[in-house]
């Protein structure tokens, strides 16, 4: 049988078809930066329990930001299923640590982590379920309060921009069955 492959969408916002998440992940880091991801999430969730509507002057980013985020939950999600054959480099101490603070030592260590955490604790459905919210109660003239817990999958999302950021920019090397490395990926 067959395994189907899960669509990134990524052509809307990024205005390509990326099949391979490190792609995608670049793709992602091309249309904006790390801390653009990490304000516009958090503006959408303090918007959700506000009567201002987020992003009023122009709302239409807000759908533009929602389609690139969702596409990146879909790559974090193949990244979690992948993570046996990746191994991301050591690190050269070099990045820039503090915008990577959310992690643990471990997480900052081998980033692949944050994904299976994540997924471990909440599906790719109620991700893409918790971003749909945000972006209806942020874009809402009424004060939310969301029945559903948005704390934790934000959480998640921020320590998962993080370990991608991370993973883009040490590279990753694929191991083969015997643990050596065979190839690498910058």
């Amino acid at each position: 049988m067959k395994k189907s492959k899960i669509s990134f969408e990524t052509s809307f916002w990024a205005g390509f078809v990326a099949g391979n998440p490190f792609k995608a992940i670049n793709a992602f880091f091309a249309f904006a930066d790390l801390d653009y991801y990490k304000q516009n999430l958090t503006e959408a969730v303090i918007y959700s329990y506000k009567t201002k509507v987020y992003n009023q002057e122009n709302p239409s980013n807000v759908f533009v930001f929602y389609t690139a985020v969702n596409s990146f939950l879909k790559v974090c999600y193949c990244l979690q299923q992948k993570s046996k054959k990746w191994k991301v480099k050591d690190s050269l101490r070099s990045e820039t640590v503090f915008p990577f603070s959310s992690l643990t030592k471990q997480e900052y260590d081998n980033p692949f982590m944050v994904f299976q955490k994540a997924f471990a604790e909440k599906t790719l459905e109620e991700f893409e379920s918790f971003l749909s919210l945000i972006v209806e109660l942020s874009l809402s003239p009424f004060a939310g309060d969301p029945e559903s817990d948005l704390t934790t999958p934000y959480i998640h999302l921020i320590k998962m921009l993080d370990a991608v950021e991370l993973i883009k920019e040490r590279g990753v090397e694929k191991i083969k069955k015997t643990n050596q490395i065979v190839a690498v990926i910058a």
